[in-house]
């Protein structure tokens, strides 16, 4: 929406990243205000860009990729590759959920998923430090996740 998003807005945008299933009559009972004012409100925050997509949230675990490891990467200018360009190919990688460019002592942070340490292991050494671009890296496994976003 082109100015500030209200109460109203932010109150369903919160109940849609909850469950972006639930239905509008369910929405509309739960914040009060008819369904026809919901599906308006919705319809306008994803012609503003406000919502990109309605998505799913995968039980990691079912599907055999329970470990989750958060791994740093320095960034080799020397490669001929931007530093784009070396982001942009690490998100190649099947097993990658995440990367982003960061300021500070590293300069990627790429979020990996896979069946074991092992496997993410194997991530690293085969796929993403074959990757010309990609420096010295540091793989945190993670033990428990206690909060994530969709």
């Amino acid at each position: 929406m082109g100015e500030v998003l209200d109460t109203i807005d932010l109150k369903l945008l919160k109940e849609l990243r909850e469950n972006s299933r639930e239905n509008i009559a369910s929405l509309s009972k739960k914040l009060g205000i008819p369904r026809t004012t919901v599906h308006y409100r919705i319809k306008k925050l994803v012609s503003e860009g406000i919502i990109e997509k309605f998505t799913i949230k995968p039980n990691y675990k079912k599907l055999n990729l329970g470990t989750t490891a958060f791994i740093l990467a320095r960034y080799e200018p020397d490669s001929g590759l931007t530093q784009r360009e070396v982001a942009k190919r690490i998100a190649q990688i099947e097993e990658v959920y995440e990367v982003h460019i960061i300021a500070g002592e590293w300069d990627l942070l790429i979020k990996v998923r896979a069946p074991s340490a092992e496997d993410i292991g194997k991530v690293v050494i085969d796929k993403l430090r074959e990757i010309k671009g990609v420096g010295q890296t540091v793989t945190m496994v993670s033990f428990v996740t206690v909060k994530e976003e969709p």
